[in-house]
């Protein structure tokens, strides 16, 4: 089965990818479809409802199944009501949007304010729409990853698109994720991957 990604992100892309290896899904880019570009608002107040807001949007525009998945990032030391709190604003900043470099070098610095070992986990909503009577929504502990640390020193490995990765440290280690073994797969030790597979399985009715 074909299913679109709806996500402009090559990473995201890549790691889905080996989610659903193995299931009989082929996931689709945006570019693989042509899909036009949109121009979505992402207004919900959690990952789950900002995932809705694209499944939906991409699915009223070209008509076939896609899914869509948003996170949000949530700093232990901070009040779900602290400005600094990024829930789901992760990479918009004080009303702008920042880049991999800038985003880096922000969360490193709060780190610094928070006394260097500032820790988080990133909780996930998915939503994936077969058709307009078949949608299938998920945000449990499973897609959640485990709680990492957030360095003030960065990493010299850099992953485009996810760029909080060359902070992240592995608690139980103490190592960053990218010295880990198979580094390559940050998420095998964020504890998601078999999450997101037995989301596709239950939606897709896969033994």
């Amino acid at each position: 089965m074909k299913l679109l990604y709806g996500t402009t992100n090559k990473a995201k892309i890549k790691s889905m990818k080996t989610y659903v290896s193995g299931l009989g899904v082929e996931i689709l880019s945006l570019d693989d479809v042509n899909a036009p570009e949109l121009d979505i608002e992402e207004s919900g107040k959690s990952p789950l409802e900002n995932a809705t807001i694209k499944a939906m949007a991409y699915y009223n525009a070209l008509k076939m199944p896609v899914f869509s998945l948003d996170s949000g990032m949530y700093i232990d030391d901070l009040a779900n009501d602290d400005p600094r709190q990024p829930g789901v604003h992760v990479r918009r900043i004080n009303g702008r949007r920042l880049n991999d470099d800038e985003l880096m070098e922000y969360y490193a610095n709060m780190s610094v304010q928070l006394g260097g070992k500032m820790t988080a986990r990133y909780r996930n909503g998915i939503c994936l729409v077969i058709n307009e009577t078949s949608i299938h929504k998920h945000d449990g502990d499973d897609i959640a990853t485990a709680k990492f640390i957030i360095s003030p020193k960065p990493h010299a490995t850099r992953n485009p698109g996810f760029p909080v990765d060359s902070l992240s440290i592995h608690i139980q280690s103490g190592q960053y994720y990218y010295d880990l073994n198979d580094a390559g797969n940050a998420n095998k030790y964020y504890g998601i991957d078999d999450g997101f597979t037995a989301f596709f399985r239950r939606a897709l009715n896969i033994q």
